[in-house]
């Protein structure tokens, strides 16, 4: 069985709790995703150095490497998306298929010391544009494609299930 892409809509993250991993965006101040980025980017490393990194744990399944490769991805796209918000009035970000980014970019095939150092750079670039945000600026809104609306607040606790979510799916 092939890896089936995700088309799930995800925004109910913020109303409760993910029965997945136990993350709550709804319990999660957007002023505290900074720390929970940079905690979370510190975990990934290890699970880069694992021996079966780029091992598949079924054909369904993405590798720990795969999954690494995503987050890194996920924290450069939010910083865009945070970019626009905070720069743009209510700008629409662009769709991205990120199944077909971990083909094109050949995910599992990458160095895994590579991701790791990238993964926690844009973790720390991410985190520093999220801890400068103007606080007058929280309430700014954005929107995805296929029409989600999100402010800064929302986006940036939105934002921080996914890698805790991969974290636990990797067993980080």
């Amino acid at each position: 069985m092939a890896i089936v892409p995700d088309d799930k809509n995800w925004t109910w993250v913020l109303e409760r709790e993910c029965p997945e991993c136990g993350f709550d965006s709804s319990a999660t101040a957007a002023r505290d995703v900074p720390g929970l980025l940079r905690a979370n980017a510190a975990a990934w490393p290890a699970v880069l150095q694992r021996a079966d990194v780029a091992v598949r744990p079924d054909d369904a399944t993405w590798s720990a490497l795969e999954y690494s490769a995503h987050v890194r991805d996920v924290f450069r796209i939010f910083r865009v998306r945070f970019a626009l918000m905070l720069d743009e009035d209510d700008p629409e970000f662009a769709n991205w298929d990120q199944d077909a980014t971990a083909i094109e970019e050949r995910y599992n095939e990458q160095n895994p010391a590579t991701v790791s150092a990238e993964l926690t750079e844009a973790a720390e670039a991410l985190a520093d544009a999220l801890e400068a945000v103007p606080d007058d600026a929280w309430e700014r809104r954005g929107y995805r494609g296929d029409g989600s609306a999100f402010t800064v607040d929302t986006l940036a606790r939105y934002f921080i299930h996914d890698p805790v979510h991969h974290l636990h799916d990797v067993r980080g």
